[in-house]
């Protein structure tokens, strides 16, 4: 298998691509995450690629409330990707073995999440703000196949909701986001 940290950075590039395309007037548009508006879903991936760098190097990450990256998002975002991108780059950071939302696991189990969260939130943030929603085929695959390869965690108020409909006809991009529990129109 590819090294999945150059994923990762492709998801990364396509969720800053995402969101270097919201106009300020959009931060505050409802996303297909209830709880999140555009500003504090750009803010979830900021403090979720600083929490994760902080578990690669053993210390405590951010608080969920902390406020995101301020004014502007896409610096903001891009700051802390690149710090995470860091951290993956580590000797030996693949095979080492760290807490994850999902229990213990090597380090490429932390990048399969970071790129699936990416893919996904690229979805919710381009459905958001009236974006196109034909995400990179690769990475949705990718998510889709790491999504289906185990249980997921479904609750209307966690990270991902009963499975939806996906209309007929729909691309990839959208089937992935309604296995996700995401309404696709």
């Amino acid at each position: 298998m590819a090294d999945p940290r150059d994923l990762h950075r492709r998801a990364g590039g396509m969720a800053a691509d995402v969101i270097a395309r919201v106009r300020p007037d959009q931060l505050g548009n409802t996303t297909p995450c209830p709880e999140w508006d555009v500003r504090a879903l750009i803010s979830h991936l900021w403090g979720g690629s600083r929490g994760f760098t902080a578990i690669v190097a053993g210390e405590h990450g951010p608080e969920r409330a902390e406020d995101g990256p301020g004014g502007d998002t896409l610096a903001g975002f891009l700051d802390a990707f690149n710090g995470l991108c860091a951290a993956f780059d580590r000797e030996g950071f693949l095979e080492q073995v760290f807490p994850t939302p999902l229990g213990e696991g090597p380090g490429d189990l932390l990048v399969a999440m970071r790129i699936t969260e990416l893919t996904i939130h690229a979805w919710d943030i381009a459905a958001a703000t009236g974006q196109p929603r034909d995400l990179d085929p690769e990475l949705v695959g990718f998510a889709d196949g790491f999504l289906r390869s185990r249980p997921i965690p479904r609750d209307v108020n966690g990270p991902f909701a009963p499975e939806q409909a996906a209309p007929a006809g729909a691309g990839d991009s959208d089937r992935l986001a309604a296995f996700a529990g995401r309404p696709v129109s």
